[in-house]
């Protein structure tokens, strides 16, 4: 017999897992409720948490996430999917967000009631990542949008406004490229198979066939074709007709021989008449109706077109688990425990410093006297002394931050090693736990390389013949040691890492600053602030070795202006014995690691303080002149 529990939500978040069972057609799959990102796997769901309050919008995206994982779950074969999954990133995007609308939209034929939930689902979504408010194709994700595109044809039903704006965005373009594919949808969506070849035809419609790879049905004929040519080349001939054809083949007449030759003759003056003629009707095809040229490939930075990188395919985005086992990290976490040590007292009073400023602004965000909110318990007294005075309610004010998300970019080079690394690591550790405290989700990440001077992507120019001007010439490593939605618990023993030997090597600055910006512009928080920590100037041996001299900071210079441009991230650096301020507008310069741990808590404090004197004197904003 089930426990009594005083959470009202309790009762509702056991019927939706029941109902999810029954609707995935798995009385075993596993139904959890997280504050971490819903997601779902082979075995098991998991959905986005519910307070005890139980708002409507709580409970429709629990629904909406629900139904959608359960008809994945019940409608979708993972083998069938990879077989046809293209290989290209975007044509991949633009497959699986199509196999996602076809598992909706056939659920919602066999049961209505879904329909409205995802709609639900797909609106706080879209919501969430200002799609209603985007008015240039561009800026719209073009696989969301065919996602959208699809659901739509196969429902007939109306999307969100967020969702409808995107959709509307490319319909034009999807539908003037692949309006003759799209005719088929309906004879494909109860079959996967079916389904995933309509789904790579309209990939090659938009233009990104060449990210498709092999045709797996194509593969299969050749592989049955060849296996029955084998079985007919492997049978022997009874009757040696073979020997006997062969003799008359080589006393044929010379009369036959020049009859041969003069067909093969024709036949080759016909094929360069057909193939002339085709040039000919290319060329007096009307401009309007010229072949599509297919999509140029999109530039490594934003932030320069013209930077180049001479392969990706050996860079690294990896968690910090997975380079080293569980045992391993444990053991090196508890040697940066052993360093933390000596330091555990002065890095204590700062971080209760910094709780302190910021809990102070919390303490004092509220507004009084409103004639709704919560009760004032404060100001009742008034009340009983005088039952005519109106009770008292106060507001809790949003304060700067909160909505707030701090990514901590460390720099993991080789001369990092010892006691700068060390630091780093200790002081990372602590701002997390500090800033959880008072709900700012940190992520930490660190960049380095895969190898020193050159890795694979050296060996491919090498043996390429060694082209000019070959670009960034290493291969990239991106770690993340503690993800944005993670608790710190969970990420704890990751920071260890960093006293692996052998991690630190080379850095390339402006490709991790731009990696970094690019995953804060994904968060939904209001504010975000990104603290780079760094002790040189980007430095990559193979590269520079290559490239002009200058080739790494002039991108790394490129990406800051991007990113200060922009405004949508708060940068500040500190450098360790190594001046940043010729790079960052907001830094600071340390010349001693020791004083890092202070210099780091300060900046973030005065980050959160009201008074702009206060930002001004930590983050080096200039005075106007």
């Amino acid at each position: 017999m089930d426990k009594p529990t005083d959470n009202p939500a309790d009762p509702f978040k056991k019927a939706l897992a029941e109902a999810t069972r029954v609707m995935a057609d798995d009385h075993d799959l596993g139904v959890s409720y997280s504050v971490d990102p819903p997601g779902f796997t082979n075995d098991s769901v998991r959905l986005p948490q519910i307070s005890r309050r139980m708002t409507r919008d709580e409970v429709m995206l629990a629904r909406g996430t629900a139904d959608a994982y359960a008809l994945r779950h019940r409608y979708h074969d993972e083998a069938m999917h990879n077989r046809y999954a293209p290989q290209g990133e975007m044509a991949r995007d633009l497959y699986e967000a199509m196999e996602t609308a076809r598992c909706e939209a056939v659920g919602a034929r066999v049961m209505p009631g879904t329909a409205g939930n995802i709609d639900a689902m797909i609106g706080a979504e879209a919501s969430r990542k200002g799609y209603e408010g985007i008015t240039n194709p561009a800026d719209a994700p073009l696989a969301t949008a065919a996602g959208y595109l699809i659901r739509h044809l196969a429902t007939g039903r109306t999307l969100p406004p967020g969702a409808q704006n995107v959709m509307e965005l490319w319909r034009g373009f999807i539908e003037e490229q692949a309006g003759e594919t799209l005719e088929n949808l309906e004879d494909t969506l109860g079959d996967q198979a079916a389904f995933a070849r309509f789904a790579r035809k309209v990939i090659s419609d938009l233009g990104y066939g060449d990210q498709l790879g092999d045709d797996p049905d194509q593969t299969e004929d050749d592989t049955e074709e060849n296996a029955e040519s084998d079985a007919q080349e492997d049978q022997p001939d009874s009757t040696g007709d073979d020997d006997d054809q062969g003799e008359e083949d080589t006393e044929a007449s010379p009369e036959q021989s020049q009859e041969d030759s003069q067909d093969a003759a024709q036949a080759q003056v016909s094929a360069d008449d057909s193939a002339e003629s085709e040039m000919a009707d290319e060329a007096e095809l009307p401009e309007g109706e010229a072949p599509m040229e297919p999509p140029a490939p999109a530039p490594h930075s934003d932030a320069d077109p013209n930077y180049a990188v001479y392969a990706t395919d050996f860079d690294e985005e990896i968690r910090a688990e997975d380079l080293a086992e569980p045992v391993e990290l444990e053991r090196l976490r508890a040697y940066l425990d052993q360093q933390l040590d000596p330091l555990k007292g002065a890095v204590g009073r700062l971080a209760n410093k910094l709780q302190r400023r910021l809990q102070a602004q919390q303490n004092r965000s509220w507004e009084f006297d409103r004639e709704e909110g919560i009760l004032d318990a404060g100001r009742l007294a008034r009340v009983v002394a005088n039952p005519t005075t109106p009770l008292s309610f106060k507001v809790e004010k949003d304060t700067e931050f909160r909505d707030t998300v701090v990514t901590l970019l460390l720099d993991n080079s080789g001369s990092m090693r010892g006691r700068p690394i060390s630091i780093a690591a200790i002081c990372a550790d602590v701002l997390a736990r500090t800033l959880e405290r008072c709900d700012v989700k940190v992520e930490i990440l660190g960049f380095t390389t895969r190898a020193w001077k050159g890795g694979q992507s050296r060996e491919r120019w090498l043996a390429e013949g060694r082209p000019q001007q070959p670009g960034r010439l290493n291969d990239l490593r991106h770690i993340i040691y503690k993800n944005a939605d993670a608790p710190w618990r969970r990420a704890r023993q990751n920071l260890g890492l960093m006293m692996k030997e052998g991690l630190l090597k080379e850095n390339i600055d402006g490709e991790a600053l731009e990696w970094a910006h690019r995953r804060m512009a994904g968060r939904p928080e209001a504010r975000k602030i990104l603290m780079v920590i760094s002790d040189g100037a980007p430095v990559d041996d193979s590269t520079l070795s290559v490239n002009p001299a200058n080739f790494l900071e002039k991108h790394l210079r490129d990406v800051i202006v991007m990113v200060e441009r922009r405004r949508a991230v708060e940068l500040i650096a500190i450098g360790i014995g190594h001046d940043v301020t010729r790079y960052y507008q907001h830094a600071v310069t340390i010349t001693d690691v020791e004083q890092l741990a202070g210099a780091m808590t300060e900046q973030l404090a005065a980050l959160f303080d009201h008074d702009p004197r206060a930002r001004a004197r930590f983050v080096g904003i200039r005075k106007a002149s």
